[in-house]
This record gives C-alpha cells, sequence and structure tokens, in this order.
C-alpha cells in the first residue's frame, strides 16, 4: 500500500526543512537561514513507532515573491505538494509572532478540507511556551509547541497526524549480506586446488548463506533504480528531469544554481520503476563562495552514493570540461554505473563542431572508456528516451554475475595470452578466480604472491573481461588475496 503523505508548508524561513529533517531522520534537505532556500518538493520516508508516513516538504509561499519567475515556480511546486497530500503541516516561526501571511495560509488549508496540524517552530524552552497562544486565532485547533532543531514537542504532533491518517507499519528492508568488504576479509572460503568450477552451483544449493544472498538479489532487483542526474550548474539536469517526467517536477532558470536540494521523483514506465534524482550544480571548490552553495553541491555529491546508476550531465554547446572529469571520477571511485548525456546538442550544428565535439569528449573521459555517450536536447525532447534505455542497460551491466567455471576457462586462455610477470625473480602464480560481488562487479583473485600483481596486469585483465563479457558502463574492481599452501604448517 502507499503509505499516507504529509505536506510541510508555511511562509520562508520558519524552518520548514529543519522540521522534514527531523521527521525523516539525518540531514536530507539543505538547512540555512537564507529565505527561499527550498524550490522543489522534496520527499521522505518517516516511521513514528511503526507508523509509517511520507513527508514532502516545500517552497516558502509569499505572495511578494510569487510575482518573479522563481518565487512564482516556489508556488507552483508547494501548491501541487497540498493539492496530493492527504495531510497538511502549517509551520509557523513563534519568536516571530503571528503574520498576515500566516493568517491566509491558514484560510487556504483549511479550504481543502484536509487535516491541518499548525507546528508553531523555534518554541525550544518552556519559558517560550506563551508565545503560542497567539496562534489560537488562526483556527486550526490546537497548536503544537515545537523545536525542529532540537526535537522538542515534536512526539504529540506525530502521534496526532499517525492517527489523523490512519498510517501502518512498512516493510523493513535487510541489511545486504553480500559486503565486498566481508568478502575482501577473508569471509568467503578460500578454494583449495582441486577446486572444481563446475561442482560450484551443487555446492552452493546448500549453502544457507548462498541462499540469502540470492534471495537478497532478488529483493534488490524489485526496488526502483535510482539515477542520480549530476553536472556542472546549467547543463540541463533539471530540464532532463522534467522531460521524461512529462511535468514541471523541478524549477528550470536560465540562472545557474537553481535547483539546491536534491529533488527525488518516483516514475514507472514499461513495468520498470525508478527514482529519478535532480541535483544542485557542481562547481570547482575554489569558485564556491556561499555557504549555502556549499551545503547544495556537499548534498549533490552525496547522491552519487546512494544512486545505482549516475547520469553525467554536460552542456554540448561548452563541451565537456575538467570539472566534468573529476565528478565522473568520483562516480568510478563510488562504483555507479555511469551515462555520459552530452545535452542542449541541437545546439551544436556543423558537422565540424560535432566532430570537435566527440573527439573533446574522448580526451575528456579517456580513463572511462566503458562509459556510454548519448546526445540530447532536453528542451527539444531530442534523444531524452534514449537516456532510460541506456540507464536500463548499464543496470543490467552492473549487476551482470559471470558463474566461477566460466571466468576460469576465459582466464586459463588469459594466462596463456599473457602470463602475469615477475616479481623480484620470483614467477607469479594465480590459482583461482571468482567473481566476489557485482554492483560493481567485482573479481577475486587467489595468488602465491598478491603484491607482485602490478596494477598494469590488472587494467590487463579488466579489459580482458569487458572483451569477452561487456561490462558497458560500469566499473570494475579487481581485488588480490594470498593463496596459502595448506599442506605447509603456519610460521
Amino acid at each position: 500500500m502507499t503509505h499516507p503523505l504529509i505536506a510541510i508548508v508555511g511562509r520562508p524561513n520558519v524552518g520548514k526543512s529543519t522540521l522534514f529533517n527531523r521527521l525523516v531522520g539525518g540531514r536530507p534537505a539543505l538547512v540555512h537561514d537564507t529565505p527561499g532556500l527550498t524550490r522543489d518538493r522534496r520527499y521522505g520516508e518517516c516511521d513514528y513507532f511503526g507508523a509509517a508516513m511520507r513527508v514532502v516538504d516545500t517552497g516558502g509561499l509569499d505572495p511578494e515573491a510569487a510575482r518573479d519567475v522563481i518565487g512564482a515556480g516556489i508556488h507552483r511546486q508547494a501548491l501541487r505538494a497540498i493539492g496530493e497530500a492527504d495531510a497538511l503541516v502549517l509551520v509557523v516561526d513563534g519568536r516571530a509572532g503571528l503574520s498576515a501571511i500566516d493568517q491566509g495560509l491558514a484560510t487556504q488549508l483549511r479550504a481543502t478540507g484536509k487535516p491541518v496540524f499548525l507546528a508553531v517552530n523555534k518554541i525550544d524552552h518552556p519559558t517560550r511556551d506563551e508565545l503560542v497562544h497567539d496562534f489560537h486565532a488562526l483556527g486550526l485547533g490546537a497548536p503544537y509547541a515545537v523545536s525542529a532543531a532540537h526535537g522538542r514537542g515534536i512526539d504529540p504532533l506525530l502521534e496526532a497526524i499517525a492517527e489523523a491518517v490512519g498510517a501502518r507499519r512498512p516493510d523493513v528492508p535487510e541489511t545486504d549480506p553480500e559486503d565486498i568488504w566481508d568478502v575482501l576479509d577473508g569471509d568467503v572460503a578460500e578454494p583449495g586446488d582441486d577446486a572444481n568450477p563446475d561442482a560450484e552451483a551443487a555446492e552452493v544449493a546448500e549453502d544457507p548463506a548462498h541462499a540469502a544472498a540470492i534471495a537478497h538479489r532478488a529483493e534488490v532487483d524489485a526496488r526502483p533504480l535510482r539515477v542520480a542526474f549530476v553536472g556542472r550548474p546549467n547543463a540541463g539536469k533539471s530540464s532532463m528531469t522534467n522531460r521524461l517526467l512529462g511535468e514541471e517536477r523541478s524549477l528550470v532558470h536560465h540562472v545557474a544554481g537553481t535547483t539546491t536540494d536534491p529533488v527525488d521523483t518516483a516514475f514507472s514506465i514499461g513495468g520498470r520503476d525508478y527514482i529519478l534524482v535532480d541535483t544542485a550544480g557542481i562547481r570547482r571548490k575554489a569558485k564556491i563562495d556561499a555557504d549555502v552553495e556549499k551545503l547544495a553541491v556537499t548534498m549533490a555529491l552525496s547522491q552519487i552514493e546512494r544512486a545505482n546508476i549516475v547520469v553525467l550531465v554536460i552542456d554540448a554547446e561548452l563541451g565537456p570540461a575538467e570539472q566534468d572529469a573529476r565528478i565522473a571520477g568520483m562516480v568510478e571511485h563510488a562504483g555507479r554505473g555511469l551515462v555520459i548525456a552530452l545535452n542542449k546538442s541541437d545546439l551544436v550544428t556543423s558537422d565540424a563542431a560535432k566532430a570537435a565535439l566527440r573527439e573533446l569528449t574522448k580526451d575528456t573521459f579517456h580513463f572511462l572508456a566503458w562509459a556510454p555517450v548519448v546526445m540530447l536536447s532536453a528542451q527539444r525532447g531530442d534523444g531524452v528516451d534514449r537516456v532510460l534505455d541506456l540507464v536500463d542497460n548499464v543496470a543490467r551491466e552492473h549487476k551482470k554475475r559471470i558463474p566461477t567455471a566460466q571466468l576460469n576457462r576465459f582466464f586459463a586462455e588469459v594466462i596463456e595470452e599473457m602470463p602475469p610477470p615477475i616479481h623480484h625473480g620470483r614467477a607469479v602464480r594465480i590459482h583461482y578466480l571468482t567473481q566476489a560481488t557485482s554492483r560493481p562487479p567485482t573479481f577475486v583473485l587467489w595468488a602465491n604472491t598478491p603484491d607482485g600483481l602490478a596494477p598494469s596486469y590488472k587494467r590487463f585483465l579488466a579489459n580482458r573481461l569487458r572483451e569477452r563479457y561487456g561490462f558497458r558502463g560500469t566499473p570494475i574492481r579487481i581485488a588480490v588475496k594470498a593463496k596459502h599452501d595448506r599442506h605447509k604448517p603456519d610460521a
């Protein structure tokens, strides 16, 4: 079932995002004392003692600010959240007192006929409780004195909301039983010299841990695919998100930095579920001055870690730059699948300019030759449908697993083609190759001298793996472990 949706609304700078963070846990929404910072709808999950609810943060509603383009967009986003919510929380600033905007919003929210809860924020001490009395005039029932920053008064508010919307307990996902660090720390049994890769399937069929891992992979496969759109400011990330969704989910403006918070949106097409994440533009650290932008960039970078697949959006008219290469390197380091999207390609008209763009892209991302590149125009819609096709293909490669029997037949051919180099006068012998995990595909080699396997040989092996099995769009990890001679006594 879909959990009830609670919309947090109010005028600017009353603490809506701080309350949102308090309800969903962590710091998923950007908080600063700059008014108008939240611009798009921001969704999260809240579980209050088993009562599961969704929460949406909105931008500040201010009739005066709504006269400009961005202010009008903020209003549209907030009104959509009010329209789709099951209950509403009007947040007011207890220290600032009752305002005309608060009164207008209270009238507007009462007209919806939905349950409305009045949260008088910034009441961080009992000595300030008397400030709440003035807000009875809004006619929304008993106000709740809260301090979103300190957590004071949150429990009574959540208890009332949960009861009003009939929230129920959600399914709690299990932890990942096949953590790569467990693999590399030795929790995977080391095969002996007589290991028979062809018998592996029969052996693991009786292993409960392996069965649990398979069940977990099936559960992970059923989850929505999380796709993050990242890149420099004004590259067209929000335009791409809106084009795919077919609605104005993220505000779009020609001024760079319109998007501040990451914006998550559930999306389904062709029987496949996605979560599309629009993020703030990522500039070079030396170029970032304002505290707000520093926070926005930090949150955008955190979305790379949370994503399954990352789409790096680049302004094709400007072409890829060093900063784009840095961002792509972060994606590779995080082990996420990658698609490179050259947006605004309709502005690159001549054959010479297109050839120069392709060459510049190839040079800039020479270390990521495995990442697919797509040219598109989010404004016109050209090529946007190819993005999700590539994302799906990369997701399949990202989770691909190769049976050990196949790997070792393949590796026998590789060894014959190019044996590992001599290390300190001693031959490096690789006994066994297996795939430890996927997402990203990670392979473990057992060798007599792990330190003797040079990075160049690992790159050679990764290239051969790609030639044989694909893995387009995903990084490959290769780790080496020591193969102990079990016939020799321990020193």
